[in-house]
């Protein structure tokens, strides 16, 4: 029984070594090969064969945590695409971080244009002047979509309090599913005062 903890020690402080002299030292730390697997102690032979790299932020969480639960692999394209979503969470915190990550986001995820991002831009800069931070005293409205109660963005995520990519998904889930458009919502905003 000690012979087999030593080896698993000795095992572990080499596939430990070996992961860390793949990296490559960059501006933002340590970057590793795309090929780079980590093989945690204990972890089933084979079982490398049977992941497949996620695609999505949720999916490489997802991932990750089972992986260190189960003692299975972990890619490097995982690691990296965690360091990617931390990096856009830290630009975000930062008005013209938000508001690239909310056009992008808006594009992509719904495809409005150009003309939309200007009358969301318009509606969240009265509202928050995009900071994620942002509480209405009052009504208790927060962050930078002003939602209210702020605990709805808990349908996107349970981080809303601290991280403005949440805000900005939530705010964009709720101007399609109740105004379709940015453009729509800000008209209601021109009206009312409130959206």
């Amino acid at each position: 029984m000690k012979m087999r903890k030593t080896l698993l020690a000795i095992w572990s402080t080499i596939a430990t070594l070996l992961f860390v002299t793949s990296a490559q030292p960059t501006a933002y730390g340590l970057e590793f090969p795309m090929t780079t697997r980590l093989v945690l102690p204990d972890a089933p032979a084979g079982t490398a064969l049977l992941v497949v790299a996620p695609s999505s932020a949720k999916a490489v969480s997802a991932s990750l945590t089972s992986a260190f639960d189960s003692r299975r692999t972990v890619f490097s394209n995982e690691i990296a695409l965690v360091s990617v979503m931390s990096r856009t969470v830290e630009a975000a915190r930062q008005p013209l971080g938000a508001k690239r990550f909310a056009k992008e986001m808006m594009a992509t995820e719904y495809g409005w244009d150009e003309e939309q991002y200007k009358c969301l831009n318009r509606l969240w800069t009265k509202e928050s002047n995009w900071n994620y931070q942002a509480r209405n005293p009052r009504s208790g409205a927060h962050g930078i979509a002003q939602a209210l109660p702020a605990s709805k963005m808990e349908k996107v995520g349970t981080d809303w309090r601290t991280n403005p990519i949440t805000q900005i998904q939530w705010g964009l889930l709720y101007v399609s599913e109740r105004y379709d458009t940015p453009c729509a919502a800000w008209k209601k905003f021109r009206r009312s005062n409130f959206y």
